[in-house]
């Protein structure tokens, strides 16, 4: 009898979480890490694209955001919670960055990725962003657009700073390329982390070229046909298979920065090099890349977010939000 009733206790409690963070009763349900960053003061909203509502996390600092708003997005086969509860140890350095974001002043956004990519020949890619060109409409480009649009600017406190920045890890952060350069004059700087050009690359989806349980098939440089996790596997002299750009740069457009480990064993360096390449062969600004160097083997540990990215890639969009008051 008291196991039963305390665990009724518990499920009021985290029903009446969820209704001061500001989830409706209509919002997706929320899987058990989810809940746990609720309780430990995360916001929430659901954002209805074309019909199907699509969950964010959210927190800021006590009062204004000094510095603006980040938008933060998970890694393929990830979820939003890894930005604000340390499910794994593959994930602590990704919610350290999170708290030190909002201790500096950032309010953060934490959106979650959908399951319905597919690739050229439908095959489903798993649970990852939808960040490479396509002929058909891009499924989650409205997703970014409205929590930038609408929702960040509804839940502004007065006298906020109004930059908005993007970063995120690996198919987040060609996810946060791609919407940086389709978003023009919404966002003011973008960081991709361990990742690279969404113009210039491609996702085979057959379930059988990978042993990912949540993500499916390979990912190939456009040019080379190399599976971007070999060495070199993005390095080209000419790059005649870009696809075309949402946008190109202008005076409204956001300043860019990589973040990327040397030795990376899933997204090769040859991949952030060919992102830098084409970055400023279209006129964007750019930072130099924050490169780590390591012990000099290849891993796949060199692909997760690290602690060494974490205080200079909020300085980073600190000084971007300077340069934006100061045009």
């Amino acid at each position: 009898m008291q196991r039963a009733r305390s665990g009724l206790v518990s499920i009021l409690v985290a029903l009446g979480a969820l209704a001061a963070a500001g989830f409706a009763a209509a919002s997706p349900p929320l899987a058990p890490q989810q809940l746990e960053c609720v309780a430990n003061g995360w916001n929430g909203f659901s954002v209805n694209v074309e019909g199907r509502p699509r969950m964010v996390l959210w927190k800021g600092p006590p009062g204004a955001w000094r510095h603006g708003a980040i938008v933060a997005m998970h890694g393929g086969g990830g979820r939003n919670f890894h930005w604000c509860v340390a499910s794994s140890a593959m994930t602590a350095a990704q919610v350290r960055f999170s708290e030190m974001a909002v201790a500096r002043g950032f309010a953060v956004f934490l959106l979650d990725s959908g399951d319905e990519v597919t690739d050229r020949e439908g095959r489903g890619c798993g649970k990852v962003w939808d960040d490479e060109v396509r002929a058909r409409a891009n499924l989650d480009l409205p997703f970014i657009g409205a929590v930038i649009a609408e929702e960040i600017p509804a839940h502004r406190p007065a006298g906020s700073a109004n930059h908005v920045f993007l970063t995120g890890l690996s198919s987040g952060g060609y996810m946060a390329t791609r919407a940086g350069t389709h978003l023009q004059g919404l966002v003011s700087a973008v960081a991709p982390v361990s990742s690279g050009d969404p113009y210039g690359w491609h996702r085979v989806c057959d379930a059988g070229l990978s042993a990912r349980a949540r993500v499916h098939g390979v990912a190939l440089d456009n040019d080379t046909g190399r599976r971007i996790s070999e060495a070199g596997a993005c390095e080209s002299s000419h790059y005649r298979h870009e696809a075309p750009w949402d946008g190109a740069a202008n005076a409204g457009s956001p300043v860019f920065r990589l973040f990327h480990h040397s030795f990376d064993g899933v997204h090769d360096r040859s991949c952030a090099v060919r992102l830098e390449r084409q970055l400023a062969l279209r006129g964007y600004r750019a930072e130099p890349t924050f490169w780590l160097q390591g012990d000099g083997r290849r891993s796949f540990a060199n692909h997760l977010w690290q602690d060494a990215y974490n205080a200079p890639l909020l300085e980073f969009f600190e000084r971007a939000g300077v340069r934006v008051r100061q045009r």
